[in-house]
């Protein structure tokens, strides 16, 4: 009888101890996201990198951890075109020319009946991802469009995270994402590993461009947050194990949002089939 109540006290005591390294480990998430609340206004200009908030968000709510992941600038510039009148439906056969800026933000170019799959191609290896046409149709059509006027293409993995175990890209310039937002849709969202993951700043419907993958279990503590737009899933294993090669590049550094990758890793493509 004394050894089980032994034994129970203990596995008590372990439970208790998990308890509070997972409150420690929100709290930290927490403060980070104060920290980039605070440069929101600023950072705003890069969409959803390692420091500004994607999209036009001017909101600076200070209660969500993830602003950090939402907007970034990656320091980088690509050359490409601007688009100055309405956006229309780019060609599906990869012939169609870099545009790196909109006016305004694309009217429905998918058929939601059929499949589609982001391919990305990068300088650590290809992610294949299954994008969600049925619970979040506008978001996937954004970043079909995107892709298809090579928005990504030669633009960098610029933030790497692993208290929440995230990747995060799509900021090819140091403006205010492509140049527009967009609704977010599909209600509260949980986060498993290998989701492909909309950033946006802290104000509702501010997502543009830059998005997130989930490398890990530790995602799963925005949970309680829920409002970055999941709109895909890594296809196969060999994906998601380029996602945590990634991630392990990590190098932490002193911008308040984790690190960024030891070296340089590129987003040469990302191309869309469907079916």
């Amino acid at each position: 009888m004394g050894t089980n109540k032994r034994e129970r006290q203990k596995q008590n005591r372990a439970k208790a101890r998990e308890q509070r390294i997972r409150q420690q480990k929100v709290a930290t998430v927490r403060r980070r996201g104060l920290i980039f609340g605070i440069g929101i206004p600023v950072l705003v200009v890069a969409l959803f990198g390692v420091a500004q908030i994607g999209g036009s968000g001017s909101s600076t709510s200070s209660d969500t951890s993830f602003d950090a992941v939402v907007t970034t600038a990656p320091g980088t510039t690509q050359p490409g075109a601007t688009l100055t009148g309405a956006t229309t439906c780019p060609k599906a056969d990869g012939t169609e020319k870099h545009v790196a800026q909109f006016k305004q933000a694309p009217p429905m170019c998918i058929d939601t009946a059929k499949t589609y799959t982001a391919t990305f191609d990068t300088t650590e290896g290809v992610i294949d991802v299954t994008l969600d046409t049925k619970r979040t149709p506008k978001t996937t059509n954004n970043f079909v469009v995107l892709s298809r006027y090579k928005y990504y293409d030669g633009t960098p993995i610029f933030r790497t995270d692993p208290s929440i175990d995230i990747i995060q890209g799509g900021g090819p310039n140091n403006t205010s994402g492509p140049g527009y937002t967009i609704d977010d849709e599909g209600g509260k969202f949980t986060y498993t590993e290998g989701d492909l993951v909309m950033a946006r700043s802290s104000g509702a419907n501010s997502g543009g461009a830059q998005f997130f993958f989930s490398t890990g279990e530790n995602t799963a503590l925005l949970d309680s947050q829920g409002t970055y737009v999941t709109f895909g899933h890594v296809s196969n294993d060999a994906s998601l194990k380029v996602l945590k090669a990634i991630i392990a590049l990590h190098k932490a550094d002193d911008s308040g949002l984790g690190g960024a990758p030891s070296r340089t890793v590129t987003i040469n493509s990302v191309i869309i089939t469907e079916s």
